[in-house]
């Protein structure tokens, strides 16, 4: 990855990930990610903000000789994960005068993941600034995006936003600067929706408070710089608030058969109600596309077999993620299958404490499912479509 440059004096000097696949052992990455690392060169003094994966730190030190970098006074810490701090040892062997800038959480956070020593360390509160000469950076406190000790940095005089894992994508690509194309915006959305969902709340307070700020520039952590910060502002406003779609998402697994029909049967009565519909079959896939259709839909049904008396794993995995996802829907049902006896319901709608929505009808099938189950999956297709009119969400 080459030097690219944001503006006079402020370049970004990470690298990119083509190959990695998998994100905290958890997160599939079909596009690849990037680590971006941001070098400020002040009149005064030189800063960077965030480092590298630690298997990426070459091409950072590769990438600081380039831009010709021969001393860095402040490495500026705005998260402790190692994909943004993981180089930093490497970095302070290469420059010993660099002190690491973060606020009093994150420094005893870096202490405990990176064996890090009190003296390496300046620290720095809400709304502190540090000069760098010409160039001045502010500090924004923003805990929950996504860590308790989260920070942004807010470069003064270029008006640009440094914002950490906030209105970032896993998005492998050399076009650098957003082209604000749907590709940008689904990546951003996954990103969203699997990192940054969970504190939707708290994401909503932070999104008003950068509002104060004119910014001309969003360079976050992964993914691409967006010269047009309102593209990806405004997507957040949209993902961070109350409002839901007129959908209804269906993870589900079959073992034998009996799921599959009746999910494919709510699916057409569905679509004679116009009301948007995703069918994604656990077993083939990933956490990110059950994620990012979590981000809209009013409704979610799960359907899934009984395994002994208990839920498919797939579906209580799912319903686990769900969970601790905690999307707006603001409504919940099953369909579900056994042979002989079953607590599977019983056990998935316990599973889902932080899913703040109302329990819709159950609809449990003993073997395949007959005429008079056709009747339930009816009522329960009525019900979602009284529901979702009730919220005013329009086909």
């Amino acid at each position: 990855m080459a030097v690219r440059k944001i503006c006079d004096g402020i370049f970004n000097v990470g690298a990119i990930d083509w190959d990695r696949e998998l994100f905290d052992e958890l997160i599939p990455l079909p596009e690849g990610t990037t680590y971006n690392s941001y070098l400020i060169f002040g009149s005064e003094k030189t800063a960077l903000i965030d480092a590298v994966d630690p298997e990426k730190k070459e091409e950072l030190l590769r990438n600081l000789k380039m831009a010709g970098v021969k001393k860095i006074d402040y490495i500026i810490s705005n998260h402790t994960e190692q994909d943004h701090s993981g180089s930093f040892p490497f970095l302070l062997e290469l420059f010993p005068e660099a002190k690491i800038v973060t606020n009093p959480k994150c420094k005893e956070f870096l202490i405990h993941h990176l064996d890090l020593t009190e003296d390496k360390f300046i620290e720095v509160n809400d709304s502190e600034e540090l000069s760098l000469g010409d160039k001045t950076l502010k500090f924004l406190i923003t805990p929950w995006v996504h860590w308790p000790e989260t920070m942004l940095t807010y470069e003064k005089e270029d008006k640009i936003l440094f914002s950490c894992d906030f209105l970032g994508s896993h998005l492998a690509s050399n076009d650098y600067f957003s082209k604000d194309d749907d590709k940008v915006f689904q990546a951003a959305k996954r990103y969203f929706a699997e990192i940054m969902m969970p504190f939707r709340n708290q994401i909503r307070n932070h999104l008003q408070r950068i509002s104060e700020f004119e910014i001309s520039v969003v360079c976050p952590s992964h993914g691409p710089v967006f010269g047009k910060p309102k593209f990806i502002i405004d997507a957040y406003k949209e993902w961070t608030s109350d409002s839901v779609k007129n959908m209804v998402l269906i993870p589900y697994v079959s073992m034998h058969g009996s799921v599959k029909i009746m999910v494919e049967y709510l699916v057409d009565k569905f679509t004679e109600k116009n009301i948007e519909t995703k069918l994604l079959n656990l077993t083939k896939t990933d956490l990110g596309v059950v994620a990012i259709n979590l981000v809209d839909c009013a409704t979610i049904i799960l359907g899934f077999p009984t395994l002994l008396v208990g839920p498919h794993p797939a579906a209580g995995y799912a319903a686990n993620i769900i969970n601790a996802l905690r999307p707006k829907t603001k409504f919940f049902g099953t369909v579900s299958s056994y042979g002989w006896g079953s607590k599977a319901v019983e056990i998935i709608n316990g599973s889902l404490s932080n899913l703040k929505c109302d329990l819709l009808q159950s609809v449990e099938v003993r073997g395949i499912p007959k005429k008079e189950d056709f009747a339930k999956l009816d009522i329960l297709v009525d019900e979602v479509e009284n529901k979702h009119r009730s919220l005013g969400i329009k086909k």
